[in-house]
């Protein structure tokens, strides 16, 4: 089931570039999650598109099956964010999003993005199309896959420390101690 989610906020972007699932195992992919406000508007799409996927595939053990997959991610797309210490994670749920396709990438105003804009970035709020499935199988599951984000507006940048800024240097002067610095 295909959704529009909007104002959620971007975690763990690999947008531009496709990565290794797990390294070494040539299975390429982009990935984004997706923090969501419980008990929003965009929360229930969510949760709405997950039981309409389960039934569709599930039939009568959909239920079930969602009961048990309920905290686990390698079965589970859409997991509580108060079981992960991430910055912006507390009081969130997350949506695990993954595509092979490069994901379309648009600015406020629907122009396209490349790496150099800086955007969208770990932190920053987008709207994004997603696509809820259950996979059958051995590896059944539910899960997200993502087309395409548009930037939605800043956001505090998640990170594991803060950004240099010129305040954090000392002037250099050019005494005779200055070759030592090189």
């Amino acid at each position: 089931m295909d959704l529009k989610l909007q104002g959620v906020r971007l975690s763990f972007p690999d947008v531009f570039k496709a990565v290794e699932y797990q390294t070494g195992d040539g299975k390429f992919r982009f990935n984004a999650t997706l923090l969501v406000v419980p008990g929003s508007k965009e929360d229930k799409a969510t949760r709405d598109a997950i039981k309409a996927e389960a039934l569709a595939a599930y039939g009568k053990k959909a239920d079930a099956l969602l009961k048990s997959w309920e905290n686990n991610a390698n079965k589970f797309c859409y997991l509580d964010g108060n079981l992960k210490e991430y910055d912006g994670y507390e009081g969130m749920m997350y949506l695990a999003c993954h595509t092979k396709t490069r994901p379309l990438l648009l600015d406020e105003n629907k122009n396209p993005l490349s790496e150099e804009d800086g955007k969208p970035y770990a932190g920053c709020y987008v709207n994004a199309l997603v696509s809820i499935y259950a996979q059958k199988g051995e590896n059944a599951g539910i899960r997200a896959s993502f087309s395409g984000l548009q930037f939605a507006r800043h956001g505090d940048a998640f990170s594991s420390g803060k950004a240099a800024t010129p305040d954090d240097f000392d002037v250099v002067d050019g005494g005779e101690d200055a070759g030592d610095l090189i």
